[in-house]
This record gives structure tokens, sequence and C-alpha cells, in this order.
């Protein structure tokens, strides 16, 4: 017999922490990228209850913010919520609407979550300042999911460069063409279809004069409805570039590339070892394809390695899964990854 004192637990009821909705929200901020450029990609959840009475992320173009979006989806029912959001709530003034801050002050939420602090210095710790003299709870996290989640603005704030991802299409012997440089293709259906989908998460796109002869690429997006985000078009040379195309001259200089987040490089192998021995790629992706060549090229050029310890430490892998007959491993750079 039950004891209606004690009911026991459901089998799928568990206990949601600050950890797990800070969590959500990042998964939220995501589907801001790379629309709300300039302004970062930031997710908002309003909760009451253990209910979730409003959601948000950043709207094209950067506004409304999140945090407006999700009050005005949760209406009253936001008074004396607790609101978690992935970055610290703008403070502010802006020609185009009341700060985050002022509406969560109005809205008369109870707690506020943050998951990271912004070292935009127009708010860098205002925003929740003035929360919590206006009498809410406030408490940073400095939430892991959250930072990976903004890493190209903190990227562009804190090293004015954007966060940089180093896409290689390989062979199971590293090769990234046969010897005479045809590549097309390499990778399946699938894995080419999952490039085009981190495409369109992406400001601008990169590749070097070597591959633009060889391949004439369009770079753009082809998928159903992402189509219009395709990304800018960059190419690291030292002379000019063609129309539709921007110049990058040293990787060592990606400040030119502002206010640009997120920058994907995409070949070939010279051009990924210049930004490797640049020591400025965050993230890989190593799209790898169950066949050998042997003789080809090489996926990565020389980058300048002095001794083979200090190739160790450097990376740290984060992701790996199928692509039909593919598959995709994602590395992380040591440095920007939580302990």
């Amino acid at each position: 017999m039950i004891n209606s004192q004690h009911p026991a637990p459901m089998p799928n009821d568990y206990i949601r922490t600050d950890d797990t909705w800070l969590a959500a929200a990042a998964r939220l901020a995501r589907r801001a990228r790379p629309l709300s450029r300039p302004n970062p990609a930031v997710g908002c959840m309003i909760v009451r209850q253990d209910r979730v009475v409003g959601r948000g992320w950043t709207q094209v173009g950067g506004r409304p913010h999140a945090e407006a979006v999700a009050l005005a989806q949760a209406g009253s029912a936001a008074g004396y919520a607790t609101v978690y959001v992935t970055l610290e709530p703008c403070a502010h003034e802006n020609g185009r609407g009341p700060s985050c801050t002022e509406l969560l002050i109005k809205a008369q939420v109870a707690r506020v979550v943050i998951g990271c602090c912004d070292p935009d210095p127009r708010t860098a710790g205002r925003g929740i300042a003035a929360l919590r003299t206006a009498g809410m709870e406030v408490e940073v996290l400095h939430c892991a999911a959250s930072r990976q989640s903004l890493a190209g603005y903190l990227s562009r704030v804190e090293r004015q460069r954007p966060f940089v991802t180093l896409k290689l299409a390989l062979s199971i012997d590293g090769c990234l063409a046969m010897a005479d440089r045809s590549s097309r293709w390499i990778t399946g259906e699938a894995a080419r279809a999952h490039t085009h989908g981190e495409r369109a998460r992406h400001d601008a796109i990169l590749i070097g004069r070597g591959t633009l002869l060889a391949d004439q690429p369009t770079l753009d997006v082809r998928l159903l409805g992402l189509e219009r985000q395709s990304p800018e078009r960059w190419l690291l040379t030292r002379g000019q570039a063609p129309a539709g195309w921007q110049a990058l001259h040293d990787p060592a200089d990606l400040s030119v590339m502002l206010p640009a987040q997120y920058l994907m490089v995409e070949g070939g192998a010279a051009t990924a070892a210049a930004f490797l021995r640049a020591d400025v790629v965050d993230r890989l992706l190593i799209y790898r394809a169950p066949i050998i060549i042997g003789g080809g090229m090489p996926g990565i050029g020389d980058i300048g390695l002095g001794s083979l310890a200090a190739a160790h430490g450097c990376w740290r892998m984060t992701d790996r899964q199928a692509l039909g007959s593919d598959h995709l491993e994602v590395y992380g750079r040591m440095s920007c990854l939580p302990a």
C-alpha cells in the first residue's frame, strides 16, 4: 500500500537544477546563430514552479533581445519567476528600446540566474548590480554551456577576433585529395549536408587561393530553407580578392574580419597549416571517409612543430558521430574548453 503522505516518485520525475535550465537556455541560443549578428546569440528561459512560462533567443539583426522575447511570452506569469539567461542582461541605453535589465525590473521577477558575465564595457557588471539594487536575487554560475554558446561573441570582445573552426574532409590515411588535386567527393552526401549546416551557423568562410583556382567553390549553403544564410566569402591571399570575396592577408590579423563572430576555414592544406601555425584555430571538424588514397595530398601542411612533445595537450575530442558511412570528429582547443 502506498503511503499517501510520502507518495512514490514518478519514474520520469527529476529535480531540474539551475545548471540544467541554463543548459536548456544555451540550446535555445543556437537558434540565433548567425542571424543575431552583430549582437551575441543569447538564450533565455523564464521558469515558475518548475514550469517554463516564457522562452526566447536573440532575434534577427540583434533585436529584440532574448529576455525581451521571453518576457513578452510570459506576460504576467513572469512576476516572482526565475529567469535563466546565458549572458548578463544588457544595462546600457539604446535608441532601439529599453535595456533588458530595465525590463526584468519592471516585470518584477524574483530571481535571475546568469550563465556568463558580459565583457562588453557598456554592461560589464552594471546589469548584475542594477538587478541586485532593485532587490532581486542574482546568481552568476559561469556555466560552461553558456560560454560555449557565446564562444564567437566572447572571442570577438576578449580577443578581438572571431572564433575559428577549421574543417577538413579526409581519407583514413589523412589525404584531402588525389595527387592530381581531384577531391570530389571524398565524403558522402550526409557529411556534405552536415558541412552546409555548419556553414549556415558561421558569419564568414575562408579558403586559400589554391583551392579557389582548383575548385572554383561557391561556398554557399545548399540546404532547403537556409540558402539565405550563406556566409561572407573570404580568401587568404597576399593579393586582391575577386569580386564577391574579401581578402585576408595574414591569419595572425583576424581583427580585420570583425564584427564577424564565427569563421569557418575550409581549405586547403596550406591554408589549414597557416592558421594552425598562427595558433588561431579554436575548433576542428574532421570529416573522415572510410577510404584509403595512398600517395594523395596530405590534409595539413607543415605547421612548424618543433618537437613531438609540443603536439600533445593541445586538443580534446568533444564529439564523434556517424554521418552515413563517414564519421565526424570534433576537437576543441584545450584553452577554450572548461576544465
